[in-house]
């Protein structure tokens, strides 16, 4: 439950997983990589924000910022000429943030070969569009076998974020 404009408590209704899965297709160009040849890390990090922003601000209705990113694996290169296609999904909400799970494959549109490049866990908080403070975001709605692990192992990061962050003091479950 969350206090409404009126002052009255509103019950924010679950949205599923599907509801927030984005995805985004680039190709790289000349000025996104480095001498080798390959996508710069920094360029997949923006991209990375990107797609999990859309995944965030879809489940959420409303402006989302980066609060964290838990974890990034450049698991393969990307090479110039590529087309790189992202996917991202809530994995987990909280009470006003959410964490998005990040998914980055690589496709030589000559060869057809296809790399998973790079993974990542990126936590967002939902912004009230009017006083800019943190807004509770409704329920997440699992369904699947794979959406209930990703939402317990969410759990898990959480916690482990918060310690690092604020010590054992601050932890809440």
């Amino acid at each position: 439950m969350t206090k409404g404009a009126s002052g009255r408590e509103t019950v924010l209704k679950g949205k599923p997983v599907s509801a927030s899965r984005s995805e985004m297709t680039e190709i790289v160009l000349p000025a996104q990589t480095n001498p080798l040849g390959k996508l710069l890390g920094g360029q997949v990090m923006h991209l990375v924000d990107m797609v999990a922003a859309m995944a965030a601000h879809r489940h959420s209705n409303s402006y989302v910022v980066t609060a964290s990113v838990d974890y990034i694996d450049f698991r393969n290169p990307v090479n110039l000429g590529e087309i790189v296609n992202l996917k991202s999904q809530v994995n987990r909400v909280f009470r006003t943030s959410m964490e998005v799970g990040v998914e980055v494959y690589s496709e030589n549109a000559m060869t057809e070969e296809r790399k998973h490049t790079t993974s990542a866990y990126v936590t967002f908080v939902a912004i009230d569009e009017f006083t800019r403070l943190p807004k509770p975001v409704a329920p997440l709605i699992v369904k699947t076998a794979e959406e209930r692990q990703r939402f317990e192992e969410a759990a898990k990061r959480r916690k482990v974020r918060l310690l690092l962050r604020y010590g054992k003091r601050h932890i809440v479950s």
